[in-house]
């Protein structure tokens, strides 16, 4: 059952109902937290879940994006996070940090900076990242990123977080360096599977000293990297093509799971694709009229960003078929690979992807192909699903369309839902949105003016 606790490495969670990571611009300019940040969290704990799982706080100090999204690249982010964190747990709920380094998967700056190219090769890519080409970084500078994820770990454990995630996935930098189509070194960090896969092991090696061994550690992995979706011009070609056209293969995955089990991570949250958003991660549509008012505002930056910008205003009966190839399912997409994960891998397993009626839950579940559930946008569109499950309900009133229009207008605006459809009204919309960006003590005001909008 969705309801049964789990334990792991010491750490049990209520439920088997995890939220999944959710950026949003809910901190500073220099990126600390602010009370925003705190209290948006705080809305899911009191919805039920049984753990949170951070936005992708970045590691390094200058390699950050969006603006006004948390840090963790320095200490002085401690006790800002530390506070929202108490406030999480206070409510019975566990809270994880993920960490993360988008590499040249950057997606904007304040001005264009070298350092937001930074990958495992020299490259071009159309889609992903606004820098015209990317850099491959030196030894040292691998070794660098290594240190910096420990010292975030740590900060992790100083805030008093239940658990640290390391995102392996999402097309950011430590997925580059495993994706065949994107390293070509041919230094110890290149050239091979384990090579490509060194980056990963010295960063779990170095954080679990950080940490400890009683100290909750997962990895969120790619299962299969489908490099050819979505629609992207990635250049140069890489031999051998197979590689180049659709990266790691789930079997590749697999080893590298086998891996990371015995270099002591306590679990694996499993997703797919290469690059966010991706269709293999992303149920639902490309949402292109978001994505263009993204490209648009990134068009200043760079050469590459301006001429993106202009391709996007190409006709729409061009631009939207062309921009939804591979897109459109709305399956829970990586529970089949989440199966294979925890059968052939033999570690917990958390499976990410289109859920959100509790019969498919309980049924993913029940059947052995994971052992927690992990959820995003539903959770964002219904902060108290837990709570209607726990009802009896099968699925809130007006569940998540999986629109992804969130994911791409909370780059630019306030995070939340922007799904007109799910609203009686413009305002009743709005109101949402400023309330999941308001302080407490801001948000007493705003239900009553909610109050008044749902009178009239």
């Amino acid at each position: 059952m969705w309801s049964d606790p789990l334990t792991i490495n010491q750490v049990t969670l209520p439920n088997r109902l995890v939220r999944s990571s959710i950026g949003g611009r809910m901190a500073y300019y220099d990126g600390t937290v602010n009370g925003a940040w705190s209290n948006f969290e705080k809305r899911f704990a009191e919805g039920g879940v049984g753990a949170i799982i951070s936005a992708t706080l970045t590691i390094d100090e200058r390699r950050w994006s969006p603006l006004e999204y948390p840090k963790i690249s320095h200490d002085r982010f401690i006790a800002p996070l530390r506070r929202g964190v108490r406030k999480v747990q206070a409510l019975g709920t566990k809270y994880l940090v993920q960490l993360g380094d988008p590499g040249y998967h950057t997606q904007t700056s304040l001005f264009s900076q070298r350092t937001d190219s930074a990958s495992a090769s020299s490259g071009f890519d159309l889609l992903f990242g606004y820098r015209n080409s990317r850099f491959a970084l030196t030894t040292g500078e691998v070794e660098q990123v290594v240190v910096n994820f420990a010292d975030a770990a740590r900060r992790v454990r100083d805030i008093g977080c239940d658990g640290v995630e390391v995102t392996a996935s999402k097309g950011y930098l430590i997925h580059q360096f495993l994706n065949p189509g994107i390293n070509r070194r041919t230094d110890k960090y290149g050239g091979s599977a384990q090579a490509r896969f060194r980056l990963l092991a010295e960063i779990v090696t170095a954080i679990r000293e950080a940490v400890g061994p009683d100290f909750l550690f997962g990895v969120r992995l790619s299962a299969r990297d489908y490099n050819h979706l979505p629609l992207n011009l990635r250049l140069p070609p890489s031999l051998p093509l197979r590689g180049w056209w659709f990266g790691n293969d789930i079997d590749q995955t697999i080893d590298y799971g086998r891996q990371l089990r015995d270099l002591g991570v306590d679990y694996l949250h499993i997703s797919n694709g290469f690059g966010f958003i991706n269709p293999r991660e992303n149920p639902g549509d490309l949402p292109v009229d978001e994505v263009r008012m993204f490209m648009d505002s990134t068009a200043h930056l760079t050469r590459k960003a301006r001429l993106r910008s202009g391709l996007l205003r190409l006709p729409r009966a061009l631009v939207r078929p062309a921009m939804n190839i591979g897109w459109g399912d709305a399956r829970t997409l990586n529970l089949d690979d989440a199966r294979r994960f925890r059968a052939e891998v033999g570690l917990p397993v958390i499976a990410n992807g289109g859920f959100q009626r509790r019969s498919d839950i309980e049924a993913a579940l029940a059947s052995g192909a994971c052992d927690v559930v992990s959820m995003a946008r539903p959770l964002l569109a219904n902060p108290d699903l837990p709570k209607l499950f726990g009802a009896g309900h099968e699925q809130p009133e007006r569940p998540c369309t999986f629109c992804n229009r969130c994911t791409i207008r909370t780059t630019m605006f306030p995070l939340g839902c922007y799904d007109r459809s799910r609203f009686d009204s413009d305002e009743q919309m709005e109101q949402q949105i400023i309330r999941w960006s308001a302080t407490l003590d801001e948000q007493a005001e705003l239900d009553e003016q909610a109050e008044e909008l749902q009178g009239t």
